[in-house]
């Protein structure tokens, strides 16, 4: 389960909100979300499949030429996993920081929390 964890919580970062292209970023959250997933973020919470991906796209249409970086490896613990991550442009320190927390179902993520540091 840790190996999936890891792979779930990286495989997020980059295809799901590192992703522009809507079709890409739609498979993603097909085979890595549940379809009852809930998203909690600073402007609320989302529920289903759907309102992950309106979230993530336009979240990613603010900034298309920003990357996400892992910071340090993933951990996972039972049927969690956490993450802390960077994001700005490519080869640059980045913009903001956060911390992705999953709680995972049959492989896939159920829930995700995603908290975000004060300005860098």
């Amino acid at each position: 389960m840790n190996e999936r964890i890891d792979e779930l919580l990286r495989r997020n970062l980059q295809e799901v909100f590192g992703e522009g292209d809507a079709q890409k970023r739609r498979a993603a959250i097909a085979e890595l979300y549940t379809e009852d997933c809930v998203l909690y973020v600073p402007p609320g919470r989302f529920e289903g499949r759907e309102a992950l991906d309106k979230f993530a796209g336009d979240l990613r249409a603010t900034h298309p030429h920003f990357v996400y970086t892992p910071h340090g490896k993933p951990q996972a613990l039972h049927d969690a996993g956490r993450l802390t991550w960077g994001s700005g442009p490519r080869d640059q320190a980045p913009d903001y920081t956060g911390l992705d927390v999953i709680i995972v179902r049959d492989g896939k993520i159920a829930t995700l929390y995603v908290f975000l540091d004060d300005a860098v």
